[in-house]
Formats: structure tokens, sequence, C-alpha cells
């Protein structure tokens, strides 16, 4: 879910970019985020996910590859984050989510025996669920990509901020605004989303680009602190408090912390309002979240033959378009070396 921020953050801090202008920058990406929109994403006209002949799922692992040679080919430093153990306060939200996702499956399977396809997709879409054999593909193929991957003791995107704020990455990527809650300097969105996609049940195609939000420049225009913006997300709703507090809005929430301060003054005012969760509680969630020092970071050369073996081998992807794909990592790095040389001459 996350915290619907959309409708706080000026037009003009939404900084629009092409992914080519993001050459060289180390970006830190929410995993779990991305899995779950190439398995929503990447299927078939009657909503079913790409599989091999096994019958294991391979959606993931197609958005993952093809993704991640896009973002290697044009220079950029990409940075998986793995989701750890989430916070306990999580748990209702995580229970609504398994109840959709169950309630979607249920619609797919009627739609598609009923030869309504369209709907079918829609629903697959809404169902999709990420498995573990899911994440240690994802983890496997990263590894032979010479790609570095964190795992995160809780939250993937408080990591991944904690990564911006160290220095250790350029930005933080997600299609989620909870990053800007968890501190990181720079939120990027749309990055393994963007190019030509096409709009839900309509024969209409839009073109996706980067969107770039700085939080320093967010909390300057809305005149508040990173710890009311905090408050006026919980107010909205977050994962650790999902129904947020009825009939308040990112703009109703802005004004009522702008005004007030702080939420402890603007829950009195709220009398009908119904909070079970110690706001504190959720608030240590965002300022002070569980994360780790203990990585690495490094790119290396692709294992090609590992990865024909894993993909094509493994999991049935066609030879030929994967032997291409790595060829693009070939030669981009072929002419990193050469204007390095030129440059140094």
């Amino acid at each position: 879910m996350g915290v619907d921020l959309k409708g706080l953050i000026p037009e003009s801090l939404i900084h629009v970019v092409s992914l080519k202008e993001l050459r060289g920058k180390r970006i830190a990406i929410d995993a779990y985020n991305a899995l779950y929109q190439f398995l929503s994403i990447i299927r078939g006209p009657d909503g079913r996910p790409l599989m091999d002949s096994s019958g294991r799922v391979t959606s993931h692992l197609s958005g993952l590859f093809y993704r991640t040679v896009n973002l290697l080919e044009l220079g950029i430093k990409p940075i998986y984050i793995f989701d750890g153990q989430p916070p306990a306060l999580k748990e209702a939200e995580i229970k609504r989510r398994m109840r959709i996702r169950e309630e979607a499956l249920r619609k797919y399977e009627e739609a598609l025996r009923e030869g309504r396809l369209e709907d079918a997709r829609k629903y697959a879409q809404a169902s999709a669920k990420l498995k573990d054999y899911m994440v240690e593909d994802s983890k496997r193929l990263l590894e032979l990509l010479g790609v570095p991957y964190v795992q995160a003791p809780s939250e993937g995107e408080a990591q991944a901020a904690h990564l911006v704020k160290r220095g250790d990455a350029d930005l933080c990527a997600s299609q989620d605004y909870d990053s800007l809650l968890f501190g990181t300097p720079s939120l990027a969105r749309n990055i393994t989303i963007s190019g030509r996609r096409k709009l839900p049940r309509k024969p209409v195609y839009v073109e996706v680009n980067p969107e770039i939000i700085r939080l320093n420049e967010v909390l300057e225009k809305l005149g508040i602190t990173r710890e009311q913006l905090v408050d006026i997300g919980i107010l909205i709703g977050t994962d650790y408090n999902p129904q947020g507090i009825k009939g308040i809005g990112p703009k109703k929430a802005y004004k009522l912390i702008k005004e007030h301060g702080s939420l402890e003054k603007v829950l009195p005012l709220l009398p009908e309002a119904e909070f079970p969760v110690d706001p504190d509680q959720i608030r240590k969630i965002f300022l002070e979240p569980k994360v780790t020092d203990n990585y690495e970071l490094s790119w290396g050369s692709p294992d090609e033959e590992a990865i024909i073996r894993f993909l094509c081998q493994e999991r049935d992807f066609s030879e030929d378009r994967v032997k291409k794909a790595l060829g693009r990592i070939r030669a981009a790095k072929k002419k990193e070396k050469t204007m390095d040389l030129t440059q140094f001459f």
C-alpha cells in the first residue's frame, strides 16, 4: 500500500528525467516493490504468468534480467534491497493484502472460466504473490550478473534510504512514497517500469519516465519537518495503521499538522476518530528503523555461461534473447572503457 502522498507533493517538485540522465548513479532499488511489478505486468493475454516447463513462475526473473540489463547498458549501477522481517505492526496490512490476493485469485479463475480475458488479466495482476523460491532465484540471478544486493533486517525501503543517507547510493528507487518518511534525501520513481506502457482497460499507450523527488525540497516547500511529514503519513494511513483516520486525505492531514504542529495536538480535535495504534510506535519505525551497515557494494562482470545455464537450461528462457542482452552489457562496458581512455589521454 504505502503512504499516499501523491496529492501533497507539488508538481513543480517532481523532476522528470530520462534513464540516460541517471548514468553513473548508484540506485538502491526496493527489490520486493520491483519484483511485484514484474509479476503483475509480465503476463499472457489470459493473465497467466510466464512459467518454465516445470511450472515455476519466471515473470519476475524476466523482468529483473532485462530491466537490469537496460540499467547496466546505460551506465547505471543498481543495488537491490530485499525485505527482512516486517515490523509487528505490519501484520494487519499483510493479512489485508493476503485477503485481497485471495479474492482476486477467485475472481480471476471465474473470469477465465467465463472467457472474460480482459477481466481475467486484471484480477491475475492483483493476485500476484512473491514466493520464497522467487526471491532466492532473484538473488541468484543478481549474483551471476555481478550486481550487488543487500538483505535488510526489516523494511527494504528503510535500508535503501539508509544507503542514500550514508552516501553509498545516490537515489532510493521505489513506487511508494514511504522512502521519504524513512528519510531518503532523494526518491526515484518509475525506474523499473519506465518506457511505453498501456493504460489499464484502454487501448492507449503512454510514455512513463523516471521522476526524482528530493526530500529537502518537499519539506521546504510545505514548511514542515520530516517528523511532521511522518505525522501526516500516520493520519492518512501507513502500512502500520492502514485505515488512517476516516475522511482525512493528504491535503487535510497537511492542513491539520501545519496548523497544530503535531499528531498529539490534532487527535484531541478528532474525538470520533479511532486510533488503536500508539503513534509513537509508528513514528519509531520511520524515524529509527532497523537497518544494517553490514554490506559490501561492488559491480562485476556477468558470468555469461552460468547465466545461460540458469535462465535457458533451467528456466527455459530463449538462449538467443539472453545472449543478445548479455552482448549489450559487453558492448556498453567496452564503450565505457574506450571513453575513459579517451578522456585520460
